[in-house]
């Protein structure tokens, strides 16, 4: 019981540390955009992308002998948004590599999001069959969508323009982020109906990532400044959102496989087990029975003087129950016996019936 106590307090003791060091370093990265939004930025960015760039390593080294496909196919989806989430931090104002426009960022950040919304809604069809990822088929499928997006940004500029100086987001920029909060909203809805097929830790640090992106989206919404207060506000909660895929897959992978990357093979032998323990239960009632339809099938000995069958099942040849034919026929088969008389016996019944009244009215 000592140990038990022990093992909780040193839980608690743990609990609260990260609870401290977690806010220690949310309220540094706010001093740190009092001094410097940009590098307040730079920071929240390669959190994310850390995150998201070790989901990829997770799913794509486990992928031999993975059986949870929604993993493997949102590990891939998250190697491409990480890649735009970086372009996106070094192309974001301030930053001098893009020096020919300055809100290339604003239109990755969509281009990144429609990626990361519609790649978690169509996870779910790989949680809901049997048909196995090609990753490798998959990987160039993102590659050319991802191309395509950066090249639509940077080559042909045709990408719809999200941000203009002075006037703050566009009307393209505020919808996309509205149908991105509609298409996660539809991922949660999705999530909640296959919550059996994720462990209940797993399941609800997922749903509060997609409840904190949905709340960073609708933040985004609102500010006039790639410095600003909502711009801020939008960057915390992403930051949270990443860290409860980082509790939900990473820390969970590493920590605990069995929950995650084997959840599905550990299922899978239980269902055997059980499998197995039907048919063995099948097995014994079959052999049971066919005991039963051997004892009637052989030889029954029956008394020639009473009438009486003696019942030999499970016992030494010889010693068992003499009984009724009827009993017999009721324990050892489904029929049911009903009584009467054959022909014969009914003439003869009828006979002595009426000898009887003939002799009572002679009386």
């Amino acid at each position: 019981m000592s140990k038990i106590n022990s093992q909780q307090i040193i839980n608690s003791y743990g609990k609260a540390i990260n609870t401290a060091i977690g806010a220690v370093v949310l309220i540094g990265l706010y001093l740190t955009s009092l001094k410097s939004y940009l590098l307040f930025h730079s920071l929240a960015e390669i959190f994310s992308i850390v995150i998201a760039f070790s989901l990829f390593i997770i799913a794509w080294n486990s992928r031999n002998f993975i059986k949870n496909q929604y993993l493997l196919f949102i590990g891939i989806a998250y190697l491409f948004i990480s890649f735009l989430d970086l372009l996106h931090t070094l192309s974001y104002t301030g930053m001098p590599l893009f020096p020919d426009y300055d809100f290339y960022a604003n239109q990755l950040w969509i281009g990144a999001r429609y990626l990361e919304s519609i790649s978690l809604l169509t996870a779910f069809y790989y949680l809901n069959t049997q048909k196995p990822i090609q990753p490798y088929r998959l990987l160039a499928v993102f590659t050319i969508i991802t191309a395509l997006l950066v090249a639509s940004i940077f080559t042909w500029k045709i990408f719809p323009v999200c941000f203009v100086a002075d006037q703050g987001l566009t009307p393209f920029k505020k919808y996309s982020e509205y149908i991105i909060c509609a298409i996660l909203a539809l991922t949660i809805f999705f999530l909640y109906r296959n919550r059996d097929k994720f462990e209940p830790k797993v399941f609800k640090y997922l749903l509060w990532a997609l409840i904190f992106t949905i709340m960073s989206e609708l933040a985004f919404t609102f500010y006039i400044s790639n410095y600003g207060f909502s711009n801020l506000v939008g960057h915390y909660f992403k930051i949270f959102s990443y860290l409860m895929i980082y509790l939900a897959i990473i820390k969970t992978g590493i920590e605990n496989p069995f929950d995650l990357i084997f959840r599905e093979l550990d299922a899978v032998n239980k269902q055997l087990h059980a499998e197995i323990e039907t048919r063995t239960k099948t097995e014994t009632d079959l052999k049971k029975a066919l005991a039963e339809i051997k004892t009637l099938q052989g030889i029954l000995p029956i008394c020639c003087g009473c009438g009486l069958i003696r019942d030999d099942a499970g016992v030494e040849p010889g010693k068992g129950e003499w009984m009724k034919v009827d009993h017999f026929v009721v324990q050892k088969t489904d029929a049911q016996v009903s009584h009467g008389y054959c022909p014969k016996c009914h003439a003869k019944a009828m006979k002595e019936i009426s000898v009887f009244f003939s002799d009572a009215g002679s009386d």
